[in-house]
């Protein structure tokens, strides 16, 4: 749906490796989880509003490759775009790559809506389809 044009830089801290000076695994689901994030923010969606009319988005399903480890230090660039909207999920295909543009983490992620009330499914509001499909900003009517 959406090109992946989206980047967001991500700094190998020292906290995010294990004694080696290499990122620890799960660590790559944080960065994953921080483009998808600045992916919505930069369209206009801010998840804490969303939250507070009891509306959230919750990781369903993650499929994740690990090409090769990232460093100590180093500057790496999370993509993220759009592979297909349904009526409540949407899934994400990411990458991670290092500053020579190699390929370190690819992935497929399922966002679910659910209602927070009981924390089952529910059907995107119009406004938040209409940023995952076309890319555009959301105005948010209270």
């Amino acid at each position: 749906m959406q090109p992946a044009d989206f980047k967001f830089p991500v700094r190998v801290y020292y906290e995010d490796t294990d004694a080696g000076g290499i990122v620890y695994n799960a660590n790559y689901l944080k960065f994953l989880e921080r483009a998808r994030t600045e992916w919505l923010r930069a369209r206009g969606v801010e998840q804490d509003e969303w939250l507070g009319r009891g509306i959230a988005f919750v990781v369903r399903h993650i499929d994740i490759d690990f090409h090769r480890a990232a460093r100590f230090n180093q500057m790496l660039q999370v993509s993220c775009a759009i592979q297909e909207l349904k009526r409540a999920s949407v899934i994400f295909t990411q990458q991670i790559e290092n500053e020579s543009s190699q390929l370190v983490v690819s992935a497929r992620a399922t966002i679910a809506c659910v209602n927070l009330d009981g924390m089952r499914p529910t059907v995107f509001p119009d406004v938040i389809k209409g940023v995952f499909s076309s890319g555009t900003h959301a105005t948010v009517v209270y």
